[in-house]
């Protein structure tokens, strides 16, 4: 195999973070992987299990908040792949950020992704990285009036109308991409942005199959519950995270691209997710039946991922594999 250059996957022990690494090592590239603290072996030794990974992945320890933090695994890189900025729902002093005040909201949820995802992007660009990658989420595409199909171009969340309604998790992927967006202007860095919503897949640690919708799979498995009590009358997308990865990288080598991309397969009410599921795990509670008419799922414009070239697998393999990988950890 050919080695190719290094590049830095900041976050590398989170759902994303460890699928990029495993990708960056198949596809021969050398890692630098940061996490929080490298010598946390109950993280880093299922990293450094993957293959290539005691030839080709360093792993160093460095927080988002820290300017300055990620020079070192910068170093000698051609490009970060931001994976770190994870939803925050609470403050400082464990405030739920639905019950704080704006100001809070702002401080406390909103500019710590802010702040720590351009700690990243300023460490890089002083190194002379020009290729940036950023896992942000769909919740910067909802404006204030729904339309009937989102496109990544058109299409952003109000940050006012998300302080309004407390949403300063979500807020907090609004405000960051557009600093993000203009830095790398001012900077001359190519930066994609990846916008997924539920990541599914087999998980490479073992907490990501505890955490989430994968954790309410797992639960229900194992004889639990679902999350809802009744059929919500809503809808979500998904990806296989193994996908979400692929996507990253055909951008990252396709010197074309640039720019906001979903990145999902598709949207799918979740009477139908939980159809499928009943069908996988028949032994497994199931929530009550909606009993009004099902709102139409979110509709998406996928213009722009379809031209990365990357085939998605449907909602039924993700599922279905993503149960599979579940009762064999069972």
């Amino acid at each position: 195999m050919t080695l190719k250059q290094t590049i830095c996957i900041a976050g590398a022990s989170g759902l994303v973070g460890a699928n990029l690494t495993k990708a960056a090592l198949e596809r021969g590239y050398r890692v630098n992987g940061t996490l929080r603290d490298s010598n946390d072996t109950d993280k880093t030794q299922h990293l450094f299990a993957l293959p290539g990974a005691a030839e080709r992945l360093q792993l160093f320890s460095a927080d988002m908040g820290n300017a300055g933090a990620f020079d070192e695994a910068l170093t000698g890189a051609d490009a970060v792949f931001i994976a770190c900025l994870i939803p925050t729902y609470f403050g400082l002093e464990g405030k739920p950020a639905r019950h704080m005040e704006d100001g809070q909201g702002h401080n406390e949820i909103v500019m710590l992704t802010v702040d720590g995802c351009l700690n990243i992007l300023k460490s890089a660009s002083a190194k002379g990285i020009k290729n940036a990658l950023i896992c942000s989420s769909t919740s910067s595409t909802n404006p204030k009036q729904p339309v009937a199909k989102k496109n990544e171009i058109d299409h952003w969340s109000d940050q006012a109308h998300q302080y309004a309604q407390k949403k300063y998790t979500s807020a907090a992927k609004t405000v960051m991409e557009r600093a993000a967006i203009e830095f790398a202007e001012q900077r001359k860095i190519r930066l994609s942005i990846f916008l997924p919503t539920l990541m599914l897949g087999p998980a490479i640690l073992p907490d990501h199959a505890r955490q989430g919708f994968q954790g309410m799979l797992k639960k229900m498995i194992e004889g639990g519950g679902p999350r809802h009590q009744q059929i919500p009358n809503d809808s979500t997308s998904m990806i296989n995270v193994q996908d979400l990865a692929s996507l990253f990288f055909a951008a990252y080598e396709n010197e074309d691209a640039h720019g906001r991309y979903f990145g999902m397969f598709e949207s799918w009410h979740y009477q139908d997710i939980y159809a499928e599921l009943e069908k996988l795990i028949p032994e497994a509670e199931m929530p009550e039946p909606l009993l009004e008419t099902a709102l139409p799922p979110t509709g998406f414009d996928f213009t722009r991922r379809d031209s990365l070239g990357v085939s998605l697998s449907s909602i039924p393999t993700i599922l279905r594999q993503t149960v599979a990988s579940l009762r064999g950890n069972s």
